[in-house]
């Protein structure tokens, strides 16, 4: 799906916020639904470690929002999206540009509708990697991300006893 005004221009400023261009990590296309995101995370002094290699945070940083903020935009208002749990494999040093590509497909959308008919919340589990230019990975990310629909209020009612 191609790249809309207003999607280039949500990818510019998620470019610009400081929280995330301080990963090093940017945005490279941001379809215009919001659910296929293209990520470069360069090797340069500002993402480089005291051993040459892309600095560990960086690595995670620059994927670490996108999921909850995807599946939050996608499934709309009427649901409660937040992170729950991550890890990170170092696979391979990061010693050139990585990159990787992150896809919320329709199916996953549904299924997650679907496990809250029956279920108060969900946790999904996403797996994520950064690889180079020859399809290397160098990097796992796995996510965990919460998810209940708002009417499914966590706290108990008022009328509930003490």
């Amino acid at each position: 799906m191609p790249e809309s005004l207003r999607s280039r221009w949500q990818r510019f400023l998620w470019n610009l916020f400081p929280a995330y261009r301080g990963t090093g990590g940017r945005i490279r296309y941001l379809a215009s639904d919001e659910r296929e995101i293209h990520i470069e995370l360069p090797l340069n002094w500002r993402t480089r470690n005291y051993v040459g290699t892309i600095y560990g945070g960086s690595l995670y940083g620059c994927l670490d929002p996108l999921l909850m903020v995807m599946l939050t935009r996608a499934l709309g208002p009427g649901y409660v999206v937040w992170d729950k749990a991550a890890s990170i494999q170092f696979l391979k040093p990061g010693r050139s540009t990585l990159h990787s590509r992150v896809v919320l497909e329709e199916a996953e959308l549904e299924a997650i509708r679907n496990a809250l008919k029956t279920e108060r919340s969900v946790d999904r589990v996403y797996v994520l990697e950064l690889a180079d230019a020859q399809g290397v990975v160098h990097a796992r990310v796995e996510k965990t991300i919460y998810v209940r629909r708002k009417d499914a209020s966590p706290h108990r009612s008022a009328n509930a006893s003490s």
